[in-house]
Formats: C-alpha cells, sequence, structure tokens
C-alpha cells in the first residue's frame, strides 16, 4: 500500500496561492504604488520650486542657552553634566531625558560621533524650548512633547 503523500505531485513554492484569492489584492498593491508615486511626484515639484519650508518654528532671539551633555546609563537612567563636566542631576529614572538621551545617541551612533559631546538646551523669546546636537544637525522642539516633558528640560537651564 503506498502513502498518499508519495502518490501526489510534488509542490513547488509559488508567490501565489491556487487554492483562493491573492493574499494581496491587486488593487490594494495598486492603490500603494499610487500612494507611493504621488509622494514622489509632490516631493519632487517642491524640490524643483524651491517651495519654502512649512511647519518651521519662527526665528527668535535667545533668552537663555545652556551646553549640557547627557550621559545614558542604562535603560532609564541619565546623568546630566554641564559642558565642564561638573553635574547637573543624576537620575536613575530620567523620564523623558532619558527618551532624548536615546535620540541623539542614536542619531550620532549612525553618523559616527562621540556621544559625550554637548549639545545646547535653549530657551527662545517665543517660549521654545529646544535641544540642538551642533555635531550632526539634530535638533528637537520639546514643547512638541507636553508641558511636563518640556518642564523636565527647563529645569535644567540657570536660574530654572
Amino acid at each position: 500500500m503506498t502513502h498518499p503523500a508519495e502518490t501526489a505531485a510534488p509542490r513547488s513554492p509559488g508567490l501565489r496561492r491556487h487554492d483562493s484569492n491573492d493574499m494581496v489584492p491587486v488593487g490594494l498593491l495598486r492603490a500603494m504604488l499610487a500612494l507611493a508615486l504621488v509622494s514622489l511626484a509632490l516631493v519632487s515639484y517642491a524640490v524643483a520650486t524651491d517651495r519654502p519650508r512649512v511647519a518651521v518654528p519662527p526665528p527668535a532671539d535667545i533668552l537663555a542657552e545652556r551646553l549640557l551633555i547627557l550621559e545614558g546609563r542604562g535603560a532609564q537612567a541619565v546623568v546630566v553634566r554641564a559642558a565642564d563636566g561638573s553635574l547637573i542631576a543624576d537620575m536613575a529614572h530620567g523620564g523623558f531625558i532619558t527618551v532624548i538621551q536615546n535620540g541623539l545617541q542614536r542619531e550620532r551612533l549612525v553618523h559616527g560621533i562621540d556621544p559625550l559631546l554637548p549639545v545646547r538646551l535653549v530657551h527662545y523669546a517665543n517660549n521654545r524650548l529646544a535641544v540642538h546636537d551642533p555635531h550632526t544637525g539634530w535638533s528637537v522642539e520639546l514643547g512638541n512633547f507636553g508641558a511636563d516633558n518640556r518642564a523636565a528640560f527647563a529645569r535644567l537651564l540657570p536660574g530654572a
């Protein structure tokens, strides 16, 4: 007696399942391609016509500024130092400051830059608070993450 598996025709893997409809509908694939092409066309048009950037914070005078070194210590801990190396804060649970330090560390890893170089914490006259990395061009507007997260960095400014 032969086993049914021995008599069946060998299966060859394929991109389509012949026993049902397509795994991903062709219409959806076409829609995804159209979305990608329209996005590419819009960006190309904006670059070719030198269209001004939108949603860029308006320029403002600097009210306060401090150079900080953000040193990660594991998943949640962060040490904040002044540019001269003096300790400002040692936080076992740095919260949002750790999140920003992790983002900064990743950006510097990509650029092959020392993670312990200082960043600029800047308070602008229009009440914006931002961290700028002069070494990579990376920056983050801290007010976009809520008042509590902004306040965590505001406390690091002189006179806060």
